[in-house]
């Protein structure tokens, strides 16, 4: 009826268009998600629930293993076969251990500021100390002077013998009595072998170089500098007044420690090279002030047969009088030339150890490798005959001032 008239009601010679219904799902989006998720909810838990697999779905991988054919070597090869590998499963059962001992030092340098990081296999002196035998030495290294510790070879009085004198560099010690004389020692070297090359290379013999424990390999520089018939020393890391914000080191001297831990941290240092005929401090400012645990130190230095330089950095240190009361030979820096490590301070430093040799008879200069320090030292070095004052190795400085 409604759409009769709807016709009857349209105008002369126009058509009308009826309305197409819209197709609609018996269901909403939002209903099907919710269907969606609760099947694959269900899934879950029936893969859960039926799935035998203990693993949980975790990647397996399958792997052949196959048993050896029996060894075709006779029974007498077997004991020659198993004496050979033991060595190779030590050297196995060592790699691990020395790896986990490796640590990072940051090294600073006191001048400069110049940070350089420099990994310390551990492990290494240890390793030197298995066997009854002692291994190698270095070049010019009498055997006799070297003494078991657990970390390693460590220096030792023998047959009379005592590393100062073997391992004092030569020179004219009869002219150095007659005549002012100046001791240079370059320190802070084995950490950075191009600096410490440097320094063994440009520098004359008589310079005495001073290497610290640390570095990869100080022991094989330190050789090098024998090699080329420098007297080298041993720098000890010792507390500074700023410790731990600064701290030299692994297996550093502390105040706060014991007489018998400071003397096991002494060994390790000991052993790290051969061949350095004294020990130095390394920083210290605090360590070497105090007396208790200085004279253990300096007291074993003497039993040993080595000398002791101090570097001049501490005005409190107990080092020289400790050092006398042990009949310790011992030197002491008036001062470091590259404090200031400009070109133009150096040489007024340089002209004031000379002031310093004439009237007095000795002077004791030490620096670092910073390349204008091994720059402005060679080119002064080779002025000093024409000024009547003689360049010497610190041990020779030591003898002259004693017998003085």
């Amino acid at each position: 009826m409604a759409e009769a008239a709807d016709e009857l009601s349209t105008p002369l010679g126009q058509t009308t268009v009826g309305r197409t219904r819209r197709f609609r799902l018996p269901f909403t989006a939002m209903q099907a998600f919710a269907v969606l998720l609760g099947l694959v909810l269900v899934g879950f838990v029936g893969i859960a629930l039926f799935n035998n697999n203990p693993l949980g779905g975790e990647p397996i991988a399958r792997v052949t293993l196959r048993n050896p054919p029996p060894a075709a070597a006779d029974d007498k090869h077997a004991p020659a076969a198993q004496a050979a590998a033991e060595p190779a499963a030590k050297s196995a059962a060592k790699a691990p251990a020395a790896a986990s001992d490796a640590r990072t030092v940051t090294i600073i340098d006191g001048s400069s500021g110049k940070r350089q990081d420099v990994v310390i296999g551990a492990g290494d002196p240890g390793d030197k100390a298995d066997g009854d035998t002692p291994p190698l030495a270095m070049t010019g290294i009498d055997p006799r002077l070297l003494e078991k510790s657990r970390y390693g070879m460590i220096p030792v009085i023998a047959d009379g013998l005592k590393p100062f004198t073997v391992y004092a560099a030569e020179a004219d010690r009869a002219k150095a009595a007659r005549m002012p004389v100046v001791a240079i020692v370059v320190a802070g070297l084995g950490v950075g072998a191009a600096k410490t090359t440097d320094a063994i290379m440009k520098l004359p013999p008589a310079v005495t170089l001073a290497f610290t424990p640390y570095g990869s390999d100080p022991g094989k520089l330190a050789e090098r500098a024998r090699t080329q018939r420098h007297e080298i020393l041993l720098q000890i890391p010792m507390e500074p007044f700023d410790y731990p914000d600064n701290d030299p080191g692994p297996q550093t001297l502390l105040t706060t420690l014991s007489s018998e831990q400071n003397l096991d941290r002494f060994y390790w240092h000991l052993s790290r090279l051969q061949g350095y005929a004294g020990i130095a401090n390394f920083m210290g400012g605090r360590f070497v002030a105090a007396d208790p645990v200085m004279q253990p130190i300096v007291r074993e230095a003497a039993k040993r047969g080595l000398s002791y330089f101090d570097d001049g950095s501490t005005p409190r240190s107990v080092a020289q009088t400790l050092s006398a009361g042990q009949s310790l030979p011992f030197a002491k820096a008036d001062f470091a030339i590259d404090a200031l490590p400009t070109s133009a301070e150096i040489d007024r430093a340089l002209v004031k150890l000379e002031t310093i040799a004439k009237e007095r008879g000795t002077a004791v200069g030490v620096a670092s490798a910073l390349p204008v320090s091994i720059e402005r030292l060679g080119a002064w070095l080779k002025t000093l005959d024409s000024k009547g004052i003689m360049l010497v190795p610190l041990t020779t400085a030591m003898l002259k001032s004693k017998s003085g």
